[in-house]
């Protein structure tokens, strides 16, 4: 009888124990993985698929610094990346300090069951609204991510990983956004691409652009000079 009534004891102090695992439980596991780069400097090709804008694919560097400090540099000239994106790196979202996180079930993104995780920023002072993670619990990964910001609208980024997954560094990432928030660098021209001639009418942006990042190498943690974010 004694037996019985600690091996039931025993089992519900397990339970309580997986119960008690909540949102910010898998939030802060996913955060200590992330936290181990504190810079990189990587190389990759940037590819982008908007209607109104001509861009080849493009050689980039991006750089970055902990907490917030992103660069992308096009080796040939201006990169066509939305203004605001810089501020929906994953380290933005984790790094939060004030917030609510609520489950919202599984979801697939590809052939991985990921956990649904909405946040919701408490303070004014946030650059972001809300944001929704799709993680893959077995590897701490955020595979999808979708983010509202207070200016710059709404930005869904998909990240593939392979060779640089235990840095929680994504090999593959994909920018979405809604082309009527994009605003072009200051004294920049470009040719319109409507597919029927160019000067397609401003009404037509108002549908999705992607941007697309392929990564070839990192490095990571040898420090990053302040003046490269200038």
């Amino acid at each position: 009888m004694k037996k019985t009534v600690f091996l039931l004891m025993t089992m519900a102090g397990l339970f309580a124990s997986v119960a008690a695992q909540g949102p910010k439980d898998l939030l802060q596991k996913v955060k200590a993985k992330y936290d181990k780069v504190n810079d990189y400097t990587a190389t990759g090709k940037l590819k982008t698929n908007v209607i109104f804008i001509k861009a080849p694919v493009a050689t980039v560097s991006v750089y970055y610094k902990k907490p917030d400090k992103l660069k992308i540099r096009n080796e040939k000239g201006v990169s066509f990346i939305p203004k605001g994106s810089a501020n929906v790196n994953m380290n933005n979202v984790l790094g939060l300090s004030d917030y609510e996180a609520v489950e919202s079930g599984m979801e697939k993104v590809g052939i991985t069951n990921c956990k649904v995780i909405r946040i919701f920023p408490l303070s004014d002072a946030e650059t972001i609204t809300r944001a929704t993670l799709y993680i893959d619990e077995a590897r701490l990964l955020v595979l999808k991510s979708v983010i509202s910001t207070r200016e710059n609208g709404t930005y869904e980024l998909l990240m593939d990983y392979k060779k640089f997954a235990e840095w929680g560094l994504p090999d593959k990432v994909q920018l979405s956004f809604n082309t009527r928030d994009y605003k072009l660098p200051k004294g920049v021209t470009i040719d319109y691409d409507n597919g029927a001639g160019r000067n397609k009418p401003a009404t037509d942006k108002n549908q999705k652009g992607k941007v697309e990042i392929t990564y070839s190498s990192y490095i990571i943690n040898k420090g990053v000079p302040d003046s490269v974010f200038n």
